[in-house]
């Protein structure tokens, strides 16, 4: 039982609202100074180099120094998945809240989440490819792809032969925090996200997490998965 309570540190690391600000801030998957960080989470300089320093220490970030200046990320993925785990998990009872500002639909509408898609576009992705038998649910939380849908990924160029799966397999089904269904998350998704932004299908922010589709995207998209903006849109999520 004490090896099962050891999850009582980093519980009180995540406790602080700063640090979880500046955690959740890490989730787009680009490395950030300090001062970005403090900003972000509204406290000072010095306050936000000892929370990071906590946060290092209790192994849910890294470190990177270039010259004088020292850039941080989440310690890998295995952090992001449980940060969005986390965040799945509510109180029982409703609990009002305010009404979701520009920049907090936008992450609703489509972000990254570490290195692959989220949000309710990513949604309509994964449904669009098993509605089309792209990819099929699998157990353990799994997603296979099936034959035809190696094809339509190498059409878009992404070969699923060169993925290298990890111990949880090349597609992952990642529980949306804000949507409650399954996104695409582990290689697939990672990759799936690189070929989007590479195709012009999307660009990814430079100052936060949130992802856009470009015009030509929604050509596409719509083209080959049935992904309509105005659907998702109008379907009362945003």
């Amino acid at each position: 039982m004490a090896q099962l309570s050891d999850f009582s540190a980093t519980a009180f690391l995540l406790a602080d609202q700063a640090r979880a600000t500046m955690l959740t801030a890490l989730l787009g998957g680009k490395a950030l100074p300090a001062g970005e960080l403090a900003y972000t989470s509204g406290i000072t300089a010095q306050t936000a180099s000892a929370h990071l320093a906590k946060l290092h220490d209790g192994g849910l970030i890294t470190v990177e120094r270039e010259g004088r200046h020292r850039y941080y990320r989440l310690a890998g993925d295995h952090i992001a998945q449980a940060l969005e785990h986390l965040a799945n998990i509510q109180p029982n009872a409703p609990v009002r809240r305010k009404a979701l500002s520009p920049k907090a639909r936008d992450l609703r509408f489509c972000r990254c989440c570490y290195d692959h898609l989220a949000g309710q576009v990513s949604i309509a992705v994964a449904e669009g490819l098993q509605e089309r038998g792209y990819i099929l649910p699998a157990a353990d939380k799994l997603f296979e792809i099936t034959k035809s849908g190696a094809a339509w990924f190498a059409s878009i160029g992404l070969n699923v032969g060169t993925l290298k799966p990890t111990r949880r397999g090349i597609a992952r089904q990642c529980l949306d925090w804000t949507e409650r269904r399954h996104h695409i998350a582990g290689p697939l998704g990672v990759r799936m996200l690189s070929v989007f932004c590479e195709s012009g299908w999307m660009r990814r922010s430079e100052d936060s997490r949130s992802a856009q589709v470009t015009p030509a995207g929604w050509v596409e998209l719509r083209r080959h998965l049935g992904v309509e903006e105005g659907t998702i849109r109008n379907a009362g999520l945003s």
